[in-house]
């Protein structure tokens, strides 16, 4: 059976953060504004560039960066986190931190597995829901694109299929440009990810594009 490739492709980098994770490796706050002019060069799409707030070197490098880096491709990404349980937009730090970190993009991190929301987060499901909602809709509102990064999405749909699908639907009917079903755990075959990617896609709007990402 034939298929229809897509025209283009966007690359989605995250060496700044996720890759910097590794034993043995410890990034500069000049390494990682070097990197990213790298990786611009290389006409990377997106930088995911590091988790502002959460610590000193990832403060610096937002800071610098908005004076030091001239990007020519590549579009620069705050990654954080969704609001907490039972908490304000308005008053949050994490979110206030990614809308003050200067990026024209930021993707943040949301439950997709009803295990995690009631046992991890230890709160309900249409909290777990709201969550993503709210903290979507209100960086947006601060003029911002925003990836929605649903952890443990796969594990997640085998095991409550309903809830997972509604947490991206509520993130995509927020403004979210870019859904991005993530096999956190790396445990889904290639069938497994193309079946349920197929019966996602059927049920939402497919408004934002849809990618998987595996660690």
């Amino acid at each position: 059976m034939s298929r229809e490739l897509p025209v283009a492709v966007e690359v989605f980098d995250t060496t700044l953060r996720d890759g910097s994770q590794l034993e043995g490796i410890s990034l500069t706050v000049d390494d990682k504004l070097r990197i990213a002019e790298q990786l611009d060069w290389l006409g990377v799409h997106y930088i995911e560039g590091g988790w502002p707030g959460a610590n000193p070197k990832d403060d610096e490098f937002f800071r610098r960066a908005a004076s030091e880096l001239d990007l020519d491709t590549s579009r620069l990404v705050a990654f954080g986190s969704t609001r907490r349980k039972l908490g304000k937009v308005d008053s949050d730090d994490t979110l206030r931190h990614l809308v003050e970190a200067g990026t024209r993009a930021v993707c943040i991190v949301g439950k997709c597995w009803d295990y995690h929301v009631t046992e991890a987060l230890e709160t309900t499901l249409e909290e777990g829901v709201a969550m993503v909602a709210d903290s979507v809709e209100h960086l947006r509102g601060a003029g911002l694109e925003v990836l929605f990064d649903a952890e443990h999405f796969f594990d997640g749909y085998k095991r409550n299929p309903e809830f997972s699908v509604r947490v991206i639907a509520a993130a995509e009917e927020a403004g979210a440009e870019t859904l991005v079903l993530c096999d956190t755990n790396g445990g889904s075959l290639p069938d497994e990810v193309e079946q349920i990617v197929s019966e996602v896609r059927a049920k939402t709007s497919r408004s934002a594009p849809m990618v998987t990402r595996s660690v």
